[in-house]
C-alpha cells in the first residue's frame, strides 16, 4: 500500500545542531503535531524523536488505527528524528506513534511527547490542536518584572484544581472556565499576590495529584481545552495575580503510552537503573546526560512561559535530582567521577534551565523545592549557584510545625527550635511553605496539629500564620488552611467550605485576608525580605515566657515594624519591650482581635515610647501581650519628625 505521508520538514541544520548539543530550547516549534499548509494543501506535520526505531507510523481515528499507511521519514542526518506531512488531517484528530524498534522486534504505541492536547484519562491518545489565543494581559506583562521583583511582596495560594471547589450537585471538579468565575475573585478578595497550581500537565493517574506527568506540553483535558486554561491564566492576570505552575523534570511514570522505553530503548530515562529509576515513587528518572533530553525538558519549561504566559515555575523534588544516593541504600548508587554523591549532569541541567528561563523571560521566577542544605540554590549561575530565584524553606517549615505541635507548657524548653531559622534565613532567597505535603498521609490538617482545647487550637493557628507573615521570606499557603479545615486534604473532594458558617473558621479566613493586606502594604515586611538588613532581634531569649520579639525594617530607615509573639495561653500585662528610637507607636495588627475569634486583648490608642533601657536598647515600650497571640507595632511620626528624617537629622 502506498505511503500517504509527504516529505516535509520544519528543521534547519542549525536546529538539528542545537538539538544534538542540548541547546535547542524551543523544540515545541518543530516537534509534535502542527496544523500547516504544504503545497496548498491543509494537513498536519509530525516530528518525533525515536533514535532506535526502524520504522515509525502515525495511527489514529483518521486511519482507523491502521499502522501501514502513514509512515514517517527518518532524517538523513542521524538525528533520530522522524517526520512528515499528512494531508487532510485536522484539528481534533486523535493519534499516536506506532514505533517499530530495531531491537528484539519490539513495537511500542506512544502518545506524542510534544502533544498540545490529550484525551481525557483513562484514554491516552494525543489530539491535533492549535494553541492560538488572543491575550488581554498586556498591562500585567508590561509590569510583571516590577511586581515579581525580589523586593516585592509574594504571597502564594497553592491550589489543586480538582479539589478546591466542586459542584454541590455533581461529583466532578470545576472546569477551567468555572474556576475563572469562582477561584479568580476568591484569590483576589483574599489578597494573595500569586496562585500556584499543582501540576496541570497531562497525567494518567489522578491520585498522583499531577506529579506523574506524561504530557509535558499539554494542560490536562480533565478541566477543558488549552484555550480554556489560557483564559484562566488571562483572568488571573487581569485581576493582578501572578500564576505559578509546578513543573516536574525529576521523574515520569512507566505507563505504556508514555515516555518509558519510547522506541524500545531508554530514550528519555537513564539506561542505568541506579540513575534511571526512583524507588520512592516507582517512576523513571530523566537522562540528564543525554543532550536531546535536556533540550526536551528545557523546551517544556519555556513552552509554558511562552504560550501560556506563566509567571513562574516551581520545580518539584530538586533534592532527588541533585544527589545520586537520594533514597538509595549503600551499593545502590555509583559515585560521580570525583567520588562524590552529586549528580553532576542534573546540576548542569538545572543551571542551563535557569539561565535559559531568566535570559528569555525576564520578570519570571523559578522556585526550587529543595529540602537539603545544598549551597547557593537561589544564587545566579555566574556566582556558582544553581540559578533559581527562590527556594522553599523546608527547615523553617519542619522546625516551626514541630514547635507548634508542642504543648505550650513545654515550649520554653524548645525555644531554639523556633529561633534557629534566623541562623540561615538569608543564605538563600527563601519562601516559607505550608504546602499540600503537610496536610496529607496522616500528618493531620494544620488546625489538628495545634495543641490545646478548641479555642487554643484556633489561637495557635492564628499565631502560626501571623508569625509566618512577619518572618523574613515570601509566603505560600495551601488551600484550606485559610479556613482551618479539619480534615486532611483529599484530592477527589471539595474543601469543607461549610465550615465558614462558624465564627472560629471565619475568623481564621479574616485573619489571612488581613495578613495579606498587612504584608502587601508594609514595606518593612517585603522590601528586605531576603536580606539581613531587614531583620533585627529585640529578644529571642525569653524562653521562660515563650516570648520572642523582633524588628522588620524597610529600606527607609524610619520605616519599621516591631513584632512581639507570645506562644503561651497566658496573657502578659505590662510587658516591657525594647524598641528602636521613636516617640510613639501604635498597634497595627493583633491576632487576638475578636473579629478573628480571639479574646480581644489589644493595645488601643497611641502608645508612648519611654527613654527606659531594655533589651540593650535606650528606648522601650510597655504593652499587653494577648494569650497565644502576635502583636505588630508601627512608629508614629509627627510632621516635624518626618522633615528631620528627610534632612538626615
Amino acid at each position: 500500500m502506498p505511503n500517504r505521508v509527504l516529505p516535509y520538514s520544519r528543521f534547519s541544520d542549525f536546529d538539528i545542531g542545537l538539538f544534538r548539543a542540548g541547546k535547542h530550547f524551543r523544540l515545541y516549534e518543530h516537534m509534535g503535531s502542527h496544523l500547516v499548509e504544504h503545497e496548498g494543501v491543509a494537513g498536519v506535520y509530525f516530528a518525533v524523536y525515536a533514535p532506535a526505531a526502524r520504522m515509525v507510523t502515525v495511527v489514529g481515528d483518521f486511519n482507523y488505527w491502521a499502522g501501514d499507511e502513514h509512515l514517517l521519514y527518518v532524517r538523513w542526518d542521524s538525528s533520530g528524528i522522524w517526520e512528515g506531512f499528512i494531508p487532510g488531517m485536522k484539528q481534533g484528530d486523535k493519534y499516536k506513534y506506532r514505533i517499530y524498534s530495531n531491537l528484539y522486534g519490539i513495537v511500542t504505541e506512544k502518545s506524542d511527547p510534544f502533544a498540545r492536547h490529550c484525551e481525557t484519562p483513562p484514554y491516552t491518545a494525543s489530539i491535533v490542536w492549535p494553541i492560538d489565543y488572543t491575550w488581554r494581559d498586556e498591562s500585567w506583562m508590561e509590569s510583571r518584572q516590577e511586581k515579581q521583583a525580589l523586593s516585592a511582596p509574594m504571597s502564594v495560594y497553592e491550589v489543586h484544581l480538582g479539589s478546591w471547589r466542586r459542584p454541590w450537585h455533581e461529583d466532578r471538579p470545576f472546569s477551567y472556565r468555572e474556576h475563572i468565575e469562582q477561584l479568580v475573585p476568591y484569590v483576589k478578595e483574599m489578597g494573595f499576590t500569586h496562585v500556584e497550581f499543582l501540576p496541570v500537565m497531562e497525567h494518567p493517574y489522578t491520585p498522583s495529584w499531577g506529579y506523574q506527568i506524561t504530557g509535558f506540553f499539554a494542560p490536562t483535558s480533565r478541566f477543558g481545552t488549552p484555550q480554556d486554561f489560557m483564559q484562566l491564566v488571562d483572568a488571573f492576570h487581569e485581576a493582578g495575580i501572578g500564576v505559578i505552575l509546578d513543573w516536574v523534570p525529576s521523574h515520569f511514570p512507566e505507563d505504556a503510552h508514555g515516555l518509558g522505553k519510547f522506541d524500545g530503548t531508554a530514550v528519555y530515562e537513564h539506561p542505568d537503573r541506579r540513575k534511571g529509576y526512583h524507588p520512592d515513587w516507582k517512576s523513571l528518572i530523566f537522562n540528564y546526560e543525554r543532550n536531546e533530553i535536556r533540550s526536551f525538558l528545557i523546551s517544556s519549561a519555556l513552552f509554558w512561559l511562552h504560550h501560556y504566559h506563566v509567571d513562574g515555575l516551581r520545580v518539584d523534588a530538586v533534592a532527588s535530582m541533585l544527589y545520586l544516593d537520594y533514597s538509595r541504600e549503600a551499593g545502590g548508587w555509583e559515585p560521580n567521577i570525583y567520588g562524590g554523591n552529586e549528580n553532576l549532569a542534573a546540576i548542569s541541567f538545572l543551571k542551563d534551565f535557569n539561565e535559559a528561563v531568566y535570559r528569555d523571560f525576564p520578570g519570571v521566577q523559578t522556585i526550587a523545592e529543595e529540602s537539603t542544605s545544598f549551597a547557593r540554590v537561589s544564587r545566579p549561575v555566574f556566582m556558582g549557584g544553581l540559578g533559581f530565584g527562590l527556594k522553599w524553606m523546608m527547615g523553617w517549615m519542619n522546625d516551626t510545625l514541630r514547635y507548634f505541635k508542642t504543648d505550650p507548657f513545654f515550649r520554653k524548653y524548645h525555644q531554639n527550635t523556633l529561633t534557629f531559622s534566623m541562623m540561615y534565613a538569608f543564605t538563600e532567597n527563601f519562601t516559607l511553605p505550608l504546602s499540600h505535603d503537610e496536610v496529607v498521609h496522616g500528618k493531620a490538617s494544620l488546625i489538628n496539629k495545634m495543641p490545646g482545647d478548641h479555642w487554643q487550637q484556633f489561637a495557635n493557628l492564628r499565631t502560626l500564620f501571623t508569625y509566618m507573615f512577619t518572618h523574613p521570606g515570601s509566603k505560600l499557603l495551601f488551600m484550606g488552611a485559610e479556613i482551618a479545615q479539619y480534615h486532611e486534604w483529599k484530592f477527589d473532594s471539595s474543601l469543607d467550605w461549610h465550615l465558614l458558617s462558624h465564627h472560629s473558621h471565619l475568623g481564621v479566613q479574616s485573619l489571612i485576608r488581613d495578613l495579606n493586606k498587612l504584608y502587601r502594604s508594609e514595606g518593612a515586611l517585603f522590601e528586605n525580605q531576603y536580606h539581613s538588613e531587614g531583620f533585627e532581634w529585640i529578644d529571642c531569649n525569653d524562653a521562660e515566657s515563650s516570648v520572642i520579639s523582633y524588628v522588620r525594617k524597610a529600606k527607609d530607615p524610619k520605616d519599621f515594624l516591631l513584632i512581639v509573639c507570645n506562644f503561651t495561653p497566658v496573657p502578659r500585662h505590662d510587658y516591657r519591650i525594647g524598641t528602636p528610637p521613636c516617640k510613639t507607636m501604635e498597634e497595627v495588627f493583633n491576632s487576638d482581635q475578636t473579629r478573628y475569634w480571639g479574646s480581644g486583648q489589644v493595645n488601643a490608642g497611641i502608645l508612648k515610647v519611654e527613654s527606659v533601657p531594655q533589651h540593650f536598647r535606650s528606648h522601650s515600650l510597655v504593652i499587653n501581650l494577648p494569650p497565644l497571640g502576635v502583636t505588630v507595632f508601627k512608629p508614629l511620626y509627627s510632621t516635624e519628625e518626618n522633615g528631620q528624617m528627610a534632612l538626615g537629622h
